[in-house]
């Protein structure tokens, strides 16, 4: 591990520019352990602000609400990055989508290379989506957008 940063270096913000997914880990309302969950719609505002949607059929919403510390991992750029923050809720719900849904900022408060010593990241984690190609991507491009325009 290295020394945290307060944030996202110039490989994070390219990647968290277009769309990747990443890893979300929350702490569970009810059962207060830790959940983690892949997420894909996500993108960095500034270098020290991320932004996410979440369905509210999600517990992450919850999740959220009641403690909004919270890890982003990150995989890219050889390594592995845990993006340690704070959520706090920027329009609930997002406008402009087809689905009630919460989009949240966090306030990055540590950077870290997270991937044990003397290792490298050979290849980012891929994903494909198994249902309609055409309504992934409008869907996608909704939510984006929404998500851009958030206040």
């Amino acid at each position: 591990m290295s020394e945290a940063v307060a944030q996202l270096n110039e490989t994070l913000l390219s990647m968290l520019q277009s769309e990747t997914f990443v890893l979300l880990n929350t702490v569970d309302a009810e059962s207060g352990g830790p959940t983690s969950t892949a997420i894909s719609w996500i993108y960095a505002v500034s270098p020290s602000v991320i932004r996410l949607a979440i369905d509210h059929r999600s517990r992450l919403v919850n999740n959220i609400k009641v403690n909004p510390l919270v890890t982003v991992t990150i995989f890219g750029g050889g390594t592995v990055y845990a993006v340690n923050g704070r959520a706090s809720v920027k329009q609930d719900p997002l406008a402009d989508v087809p689905f009630k849904m919460c989009c949240f900022d966090i306030e990055i408060e540590a950077v870290r290379n997270a991937l044990f010593y003397g290792a490298s990241l050979e290849s980012a984690p891929k994903y494909a989506k198994v249902y309609d190609a055409r309504a992934a991507e409008k869907l996608d491009g909704q939510v984006f957008a929404a998500m851009k325009k958030a206040q």
